[in-house]
């Protein structure tokens, strides 16, 4: 028999649960993992945690093993406050770059009836998977999809007819749902429809995905190449003048895994941005508009040609006081992609190196080829 594929970059899993249910989710992972998720310092967000130290943001490592292949794959852990914010947090247009990355999402709840003097408990957890739901349709494609989504109800009930309720409203979210009772589901037990049950069939789910990563090793290696082309200048990078073929793509280092996440790190962004429009504009010689003006139908969207043309001519009129006609649509183009890469900094930062890597050099490629 062929010896199981090792796959180096898998994508990752996203594992949530309400604030109020952290310890089931800890529970989860253990069972999963086979060790306790670490908490990290508290995240910031209005939509997540507050507390002095959280499971949010952190990352915990899950090691699948298949006769077919072998992956470590990330599990990035959050807890959620808000679950509606917490959507639109990741339907936003920030985060595409983190939704490209999920194999798997598990939400985490309890099944068990509510506390008395606690009614609204049932009514936040179905808000929750409902919110899941979301960002599993609108934002990862719902079941076309190729990706695993799971909701994991912990707890007993007191008549099995009470997992109902949750399995419908996992089933509208596009979740299958899986029950883990308070004891350890026995190694082979199945339910009556011959499924495994608990936490096995949690791990039965997750090895029958497909982890290997949207991009292969190849393109990956495309593109950090083309990127090293463009950061291997930056031995002169107090040379604010240097006008080349390259623009600001020198003040983006797909290898600094902080991203230079700065505001003097972000002029060579402005600036290509800047330089780009006014070349895109000013291609039909007087005719041009000005970097202010609207993009002419058929206009070249190709970044590769603008730049080859604009090379001999880097201190042409188009290029002189292009930062003076600068166009509502150019500044938020520069935001747009400053909260994107910040997006990409914050969502991969309990990732291993080589994956930030990744993440970083992608991101950085899809805001150049943008240009």
């Amino acid at each position: 028999m062929a010896k199981p594929r090792a796959i180096s970059h898998p994508r990752r899993i996203l594992a949530v649960s309400l604030e109020s249910s952290t310890e089931h989710l800890t529970r989860v992972i253990k069972d999963l993992t086979g060790t306790n998720p670490e908490p990290g310092p508290a995240p910031t967000s209005t939509t997540t945690s507050t507390s002095s130290s959280s499971l949010a943001g952190t990352t915990h490592d899950l090691t699948l093993k298949t006769a077919y292949y072998t992956a470590t794959v990330p599990i990035w852990l959050d807890l959620i406050t808000t679950p509606p914010e917490w959507a639109d947090s990741f339907l936003s247009a920030e985060a595409r770059e983190v939704l490209d990355v999920l194999g798997g999402v598990v939400v985490v709840f309890p099944v068990s009836a509510a506390a008395p003097g606690t009614p609204a408990a049932p009514k936040q957890n179905k808000d929750l998977i409902s919110a899941v739901g979301r960002v599993v349709k609108e934002g990862l494609g719902g079941w076309e999809w190729d990706g695993v989504g799971l909701g994991v109800g912990v707890g007993e009930v007191s008549h099995p007819d009470d997992l109902d309720l949750w399995d419908e409203a996992c089933g509208d979210a596009g979740l299958e749902f899986v029950h883990v009772g308070s004891f350890a589901v026995p190694d082979g037990a199945k339910n009556e429809f011959g499924e495994k049950m608990g936490i096995p069939r949690v791990l039965e789910a997750l090895e029958s995905n497909e982890w290997d990563s949207f991009a292969t090793d190849d393109q990956d290696d495309d593109e950090l190449a083309a990127l090293g082309d463009v950061t291997g200048k930056q031995g002169a990078d107090d040379d604010d003048d240097d006008d080349d073929d390259d623009g600001g793509g020198t003040d983006l280092d797909p290898e600094n895994l902080d991203f230079g996440f700065d505001r003097a790190d972000f002029e060579g962004l402005k600036k290509a941005i800047w330089e780009a429009s006014a070349e895109r504009h000013g291609d039909d010689g007087e005719d041009s508009q000005g970097i202010g003006g609207s993009r002419k139908p058929g206009g070249d969207p190709d970044p590769a040609a603008a730049s080859s043309r604009a090379a001999p001519n880097t201190d042409d009129e188009d290029g002189e006081g292009g930062d003076d006609e600068l166009g509502d649509q150019d500044i938020q183009k520069v935001e747009q992609m400053m909260r994107k890469l910040q997006a990409v900094k914050d969502m991969s930062a309990g990732l291993p190196e080589d994956q930030r890597k990744r993440m970083a050099a992608k991101a950085v490629g899809e805001v150049m080829r943008d240009l």
